[in-house]
């Protein structure tokens, strides 16, 4: 099953699926967030879509079929009578970062009142509709427990590090909330694995029905268009079962923090220097902002910091920046800085932080990482990209003001220790300085 029906989803743990020599013995039944349009698209296509393969020279494409069913996030019945199936083996999930709904000491927000509710309703009824993913996965881990199914693994495929000790940890919390017992019964039954996946897959852009129209010649109303790269380390135990993803070209770690590090590090955080500083330059594509020299040099600056910290041999961390060079200057992915922008509060402590902490702990004043925190504040102060975050009223409003005093709100509300770093908050209250006068400000 999946959770999280999407444009990544199918260009990625999908393909992956299809592409497993043992794919005619699996299929995923798949739930979208709330949407209900691409799961009926799909439907209407028996679960068939194309996959747009868009590398610089040319497109590929094909018919991925391991979709065996797509529902609106809204069935909950549907869902629990799946995960209440000996025939279901894993449970993937790509709900962004924001999904997990966490507080800032990483466990599930249990003050938030979207988690109270749903708290509320399992307590009166485990079948009960509810809103928040923790919740969505503990229902169906309840009807599960009741159907006596077995064991089975959580994925979870978002951007963010240790994500399985994520998931896991907020359905902890969640079910420790409704039923300590039921708590118990997933500790004993739910298997955590934790993954790193990688293929830049934009929003579908409204002229591919007609590329696929006018390329193999069908009519596809859900098509999804990705690049040829990709990549997926998982780590964790499957004690159901699952498809031969290692014969489709998936990496199996028992140390996967290395592979999540320069990933979110060299990858996620240099789109989040585009995004922010890229937009204020004018930008709207990866692509674009790639092609400036300005944007090229910070971007590897920013490299060159995080790299340090990143335990793998130099030779494969110095390949892997070049072929991203390579992918993001690819001019028919467009890949917008907006859609990167979004969520910013949740994706900066994971991108940027961490080589922050290692920097500082030296007493180095990493410049690479000030321009991006930089950049963000710029954002937040009305530069570049639309602000599209869940804490967007609270942020844009610490954002205003005097930049020194601006920058210091804001970067507390990523991490105090960041906003309590004097030098720190210099050094990202002047970089934004230069950013507004370059925007014309």
């Amino acid at each position: 099953m999946h959770l999280g029906l999407g444009n990544f989803f199918r260009a990625h743990q999908a393909w992956y699926t299809e592409h497993a020599p043992d794919a005619g013995d699996w299929g995923i039944a798949a739930f979208s967030g709330r949407s209900a349009d691409l799961p009926n698209q799909l439907t209407a296509q028996e679960g068939l879509y194309t996959l747009i393969t868009r590398a610089a020279e040319g497109d590929r494409f094909e018919v991925v079929g391991s979709l065996s069913a797509a529902y609106p996030g809204g069935e909950h019945e549907a869902w629990l009578d799946h995960l209440a199936s000996s025939d279901v083996a894993a449970v993937t999930v790509t709900v962004t970062e924001a999904g997990y709904v966490r507080s800032a000491d990483g466990g599930l927000d249990r003050d938030r009142p979207e988690v109270r509710q749903d708290v509320d309703a399992l307590r009166r009824d485990l079948a009960a509709p509810v809103r928040t993913t923790p919740a969505r996965l503990l229902a169906g881990f309840a009807a599960r427990r009741r159907s006596d199914a077995g064991p089975i693994a959580l994925v979870p495929c978002d951007n963010v590090a240790g994500n399985g000790a994520i998931a896991v940890g907020v359905v902890r919390d969640l079910a420790e909330m409704v039923d300590p017992q039921l708590a118990d019964w997933c500790a004993e039954h739910v298997s955590k694995v934790t993954t790193m996946v990688d293929r830049i897959t934009p929003r579908t852009d409204p002229g591919d029905e007609r590329i696929v129209a006018e390329g193999p010649g069908w009519i596809d109303r859900a098509p999804v268009a990705t690049e040829p790269f990709a990549e997926w380390v998982l780590s964790g135990a499957f004690p159901a079962g699952r498809p031969s993803w290692q014969d489709a070209g998936a990496r199996f770690s028992d140390d996967i923090v290395p592979f999540e590090h320069r990933k979110l590090w060299l990858l996620n955080g240099a789109h989040s220097l585009l995004a922010y500083a890229g937009s204020i330059r004018g930008h709207t594509t990866v692509a674009e902002a790639v092609t400036d020299e300005t944007c090229r040099s910070w971007m590897q600056q920013w490299w060159d910091e995080a790299v340090a910290h990143l335990d793998l041999p130099a030779a494969d961390l110095q390949t892997y920046r070049e072929a991203l060079v390579t992918r993001f200057a690819n001019p028919r992915i467009r890949h917008s800085l907006a859609q990167i922008a979004t969520d910013g509060s949740q994706k900066l402590p994971e991108r940027i932080l961490p080589v922050v902490a290692e920097e500082r702990s030296t007493g180095r004043m990493p410049e690479g990482a000030v321009r991006v925190l930089a950049a963000w504040v710029c954002h937040l102060r009305g530069h570049g990209v639309p602000v599209a975050d869940p804490r967007a009223d609270e942020l844009t409003r610490r954002a205003a003001g005097p930049l020194p005093d601006a920058a210091r709100r804001v970067l507390d509300t990523l991490d105090p220790h960041v906003g309590a770093d004097g030098e720190l908050v210099a050094a990202v209250a002047a970089d934004a300085e230069r950013l507004e006068r370059e925007a014309g400000t």
